[in-house]
């Protein structure tokens, strides 16, 4: 009779669970939901924007999904009233909310790579159904030289917009949270709330916008002061307007010597509607402007030619030259079709009554029509480089991938020293 082969070595049962164990901790873990007011909780700054989703269904919806991007917006560029802001804009808040959470994980680095020509992200706002086409989706814009990236809506008539203005935190490929410069209100509300009634929209409060965005009270202020605000309404109606609005902080920067506060109350309304274009130019439409001189409110109560702001392009932002200074667009206030506030970093001071030294022209000749102190000051300058905003620095905390690359090592190690028995 043949000798049979010797029977194979049989794996003791416990050595069989051991490797199975260590097999499965090194399959990645299912993607659990989002709990964004926890993520959150650790960032102080946001305090007010995490109680925006907590107070609306937003966070209960983000609790279910895995993968996002939440575009947060620091307590200092929230409106006073945020509800109060979408309303202006005919928006629920919860879909405003809803419009700052893209369905698609982005890092920093992935930002680097947005190309000029933009990307388009879905947002969860357009999963509700209530977004007219493509306008649930962002587009995201990068400035020349990649100095920044935009988030805008893809409507050739766009909503508002914001600058990224740096990285929060993340939780890799589960959630990336980005500070923005602002609320952003996507288009075509008045498309998906119209249904088959056609009805003109109400006059836009110009003093209220400013008020709920907080850092403008001097611009509201000498605006209902004036009575300068309540031209606007009729200005809506026609072209539309765009207006550069410094803040409270442009304002007390402003030397001694220019004494824009003791002007007669004619010559400060020359001053305010200096700061006030005639027609609803987006931003999109300021960067890309044609004629770089473009008349004012001002214009039109004098002569052609006097009273003009010089628009261009210049280092990845919007400047304006008045002859005596130079400012730039710092952010997006409000942009709803037909009205545009945008802030500016500087009181836009008219050479026609100022010297370069910025003291007033005691000769200079102002138009005869009544105009008010201007606008306030303007906000930060939109950043240079994707880097956390000032009050976040040193809070943006790093994913804690190494602990889980080390657990994978000590896995792959036992693996190797068990195959041999197998």
């Amino acid at each position: 009779m043949g000798r049979g082969s010797p029977p194979a070595p049989s794996l003791a049962p416990g050595l069989l669970a051991l490797l199975a164990a260590a097999l499965l901790l090194l399959l990645p873990a299912p993607a659990a939901g989002v709990n964004v007011t926890a993520v959150l909780a650790a960032f102080p700054g946001f305090s007010d924007f995490a109680r925006l989703l907590a107070s609306s269904p937003v966070a209960a919806e983000l609790a279910g999904r895995s993968s996002l991007t939440l575009l947060a917006v620091p307590n200092a560029n929230l409106p006073r009233s945020p509800s109060a802001f979408a309303a202006a804009a005919g928006a629920d808040l919860a879909d405003v909310l809803r419009y700052h959470v893209l369905l698609e994980y982005l890092s920093p680095s992935d930002l680097a790579r947005v190309p000029a020509s933009g990307r388009l992200v879905t947002t969860l706002f357009q999963t509700t159904g209530r977004a007219p086409s493509d306008l649930g989706a962002v587009n995201l814009t990068a400035t020349a030289a990649g100095a920044a990236v935009v988030v805008r809506s893809p409507s050739p008539s766009p909503g508002s917009n914001a600058t990224v203005l740096g990285a929060v935190t993340r939780e890799p490929y589960n959630l990336s949270v980005l500070a923005v410069g602002g609320l952003i209100v996507p288009s075509g509300f008045d498309i998906a709330a119209s249904g088959s009634e056609s009805r003109p929209s109400p006059a836009v409060n110009i003093t209220r916008v400013l008020t709920d965005a907080r850092g403008f009270n001097v611009a509201a202020s000498m605006l209902e002061a004036s009575g300068v605000a309540d031209d606007f309404e009729a200005d809506e109606r026609g072209a539309g307007i765009t207006i550069f609005v410094p803040t409270d902080d442009a304002f007390a920067a402003l030397p001694a010597t220019d004494r824009l506060q003791s002007l007669p109350a004619d010559r400060k309304a020359v001053v305010l509607r200096f700061h006030v274009l005639h027609s609803y130019y987006p931003l999109g439409s300021l960067e890309s402007i044609v004629n770089p001189v473009q008349p004012t409110l001002a214009t039109e109560c004098t002569e052609a030619g006097r009273f003009t702001l010089n628009i261009t392009r210049f280092n990845g932002s919007v400047a304006i030259d008045t002859g005596v200074v130079q400012a730039s667009i710092t952010r997006t206030v409000f942009d709803q079709n037909p009205v545009a506030v945008f802030a500016v970093s500087k009181v836009l001071l008219p050479k026609e009554m100022f010297s370069r030294g910025n003291t007033i022209n005691p000769g200079a000749t102002t138009p005869p029509a009544a105009m008010t102190p201007d606008v306030s000051d303007g906000p930060r300058t939109p950043p240079t480089k994707l880097s956390s905003p000032p009050a976040l620095r040193g809070q943006d905390s790093k994913p804690s991938s190494a602990p889980a690359r080390n657990a994978n090592w000590w896995c792959i190690g036992l693996v190797c020293l068990l195959l041999p028995l197998v």
